[in-house]
């Protein structure tokens, strides 16, 4: 498996641009659960970003590791 480094992406929350670093195939997994709810990036990242324990980044990691396990029915 090759693995690719963290891409760059500048998002909106409330207003403020902020970068979020993050794997490409974490990048692919929030643009589908964001899809999925009707969400802008912008949208599901603000969402998170309110309700976050952590930095960002994790939180969004996270994210995904949930939707993922949800999916596969644990």
């Amino acid at each position: 498996m090759t693995r690719k480094s963290p891409a760059k992406r500048s998002v909106l929350i409330r207003g403020h641009r902020t970068s979020i670093s993050l794997e490409p195939a974490f990048w692919d997994e929030i643009t589908r659960i964001a899809h999925h709810r009707g969400l802008s990036i912008n949208a599901l990242v603000t969402e998170i970003d309110e309700q976050r324990e952590t930095n960002l980044s994790s939180a969004l990691r996270l994210l995904v590791l949930e939707n993922l396990k949800h999916e596969a029915g644990r």
